[in-house]
Order: C-alpha cells, then structure tokens, then sequence
C-alpha cells in the first residue's frame, strides 16, 4: 500500500527557515512528479512546488526565490526547503505524488505556523 509521511513542519518566526521532508513508503514504489501543497485556514489548497523525475521545477510565484524543492529518486523523498518565512506561509503543507502504476496520491499534512 502506498503511503506518503511528511515530516519537518513546527513553529518558526518569520524570517525563519524550515525544511519538510516526504517518502514515499515502500521500495518497490516509483514517484514520478512529486510536490507540494498547502492550505491555510478557509481557503482552497494551492500548489507550492513541483518536480518531475527529471528535476525540472515548478513554483507559485508567492514562493519563488524563498522556497525550493529537490528530491532524492534513491530514496523516494522530496523536499521542500523554506526561506525567509513569512506570516502568509503558515499552513497545511501537504505531499503529493503521482505514483507508477498505482495513481496519484496525498500524504496526511504537515502543520506550518509562521509567527511575527
């Protein structure tokens, strides 16, 4: 069974950084595109970061510069590495990935609180 843990979300101050960090559970699983999303209170979750296979990426322009995602395709995890926070990053920071074979998939979230 697929599954996707995030880890690394906590409370940091604005200007902070933190790193979140997802794998995908099980070996045999192959992630092509993987990212990230989030979701703050009463609004509709919004793409973050994407990353094909292949490393290219892609950003929402309310993260580019601050934020980056990489992955590591030995260990099935992608990263999200968060810079200079602001207030208006504080959410829900989902995983997605699109797994072979098996479908798209959501990991549970992981919870961000950036503080002024």
């Amino acid at each position: 069974q697929v599954q996707l843990v995030e880890s690394g979300g906590g409370l940091v101050q604005a200007g902070g950084s933190l790193r979140l960090s997802c794998v995908v559970s099980g070996s045999i699983f192959v992630a092509d595109a993987m990212g990230w999303y989030r979701q703050a209170p009463g609004t509709q979750r919004e793409l973050v970061a994407v990353i094909t296979s292949g490393g290219s990426t892609n950003y929402a322009d309310s993260v580019k510069g601050r934020f980056t995602i990489s992955r590591d395709n030995a260990k099935n995890t992608v990263y999200l590495q968060m810079n200079s926070l602001k207030r208006e990053d504080t959410g829900v920071y989902y995983c997605n990935a699109d797994i072979r074979l098996h479908g798209n998939y959501w990991g549970k979230g992981t919870l961000v609180t950036v503080s002024s």
